[in-house]
């Protein structure tokens, strides 16, 4: 596909469409904050996503991801079992999950570092975001991660302006993540976001030559997208259990995601998945 027809197929939301995205987004925060609260040692994921749900249903939204089935998943790269939807109402990844991770029995302990990852749509639109949690005391190293991949993604939200091309964003982002030694995943993928989870352009935390002749595009005011890198303490090649979904480093060691959704104004970047 030629650059101007990639720009083509992006579709630009105004600005009441952003502000209906950024209600969603005030409950994806919301449900993310009693998810933390909810991430104590003793805990189980499904206690985790319960928390997270109640906010949800309470607020009149409904889960983008229970019962997702993967349909346009390419985007992000989850393609799931052909048939069978997501179980959880959001994603509970903890210490070596990187992504899409299963709610189930698996008891919380101190030290575990759990991502949450959480999709809302209310009123037609959606909003998507990520948080990687403490449980408790966590090892140094742990915590430098999680410090590290909230620094890459403030990077990525102060880059974002128009007329600037992904492709520049993304080899900042690699390089923030890099120097300090952590991996970046590559096999998953931020994207667009509107009335879909998953809608074009892809949003790598990184960039190659392949994206730059390929998939690169040019931020417009109205674009809105899920900037999402994940980070891991070793290796960043990846692997899905059995369960279809969930995603671990295939070293075993430690992984992180943060993410948030961002529109793109005149001015620059706006948030919608802070709580304002």
């Amino acid at each position: 596909m030629s650059a101007s027809k990639r720009q083509q197929s992006i579709r630009l939301k105004s600005p009441a469409e952003i502000e209906a995205m950024r209600r969603a987004g005030r409950i994806v925060h919301a449900a993310l904050d009693a998810a933390e609260a909810a991430c104590v040692p003793g805990a189980t994921a499904l206690d985790v996503d319960a928390a997270a749900n109640s906010v949800i249903i309470q607020s009149g939204g409904t889960s983008l991801f229970k019962g997702y089935a993967g349909a346009d998943a390419g985007q992000s790269g989850a393609d799931g079992r052909p048939g069978e939807g997501f179980p959880g109402h959001v994603c509970v990844s903890v210490n070596e999950a990187v992504v899409h991770g299963v709610p189930g029995s698996r008891v919380l302990q101190d030290g575990d570092v759990v991502t949450v990852d959480c999709g809302v749509r209310l009123d037609g639109w959606c909003g998507d975001a990520a948080r990687t949690i403490r449980v408790g005391r966590v090892p140094p190293d742990a915590d430098a991660m999680i410090r590290c991949a909230q620094r890459v993604l403030a990077a990525a939200i102060e880059m974002m302006r128009p007329g600037r091309a992904w492709s520049e964003i993304g080899r900042r982002m690699q390089a923030e993540a890099s120097e300090p030694g952590f991996g970046v995943v590559q096999e998953y993928v931020g994207h667009g976001i509107g009335r879909s989870l998953h809608e074009p352009p892809q949003t790598p935390a990184f960039s190659s030559a392949s994206f730059e002749r390929e998939r690169d595009f040019t931020l417009r005011p109205g674009m809105v997208l899920a900037v999402e890198p994940m980070l891991t303490l070793g290796e960043p090649q990846t692997r899905v259990l059995d369960d279809g979904w969930s995603v671990v480093t295939v070293d075993g060691r430690l992984a992180c995601h943060v993410e948030h959704t961002v529109a793109v104004t005149r001015n620059g970047a706006d948030v919608l998945t802070d709580g304002r």
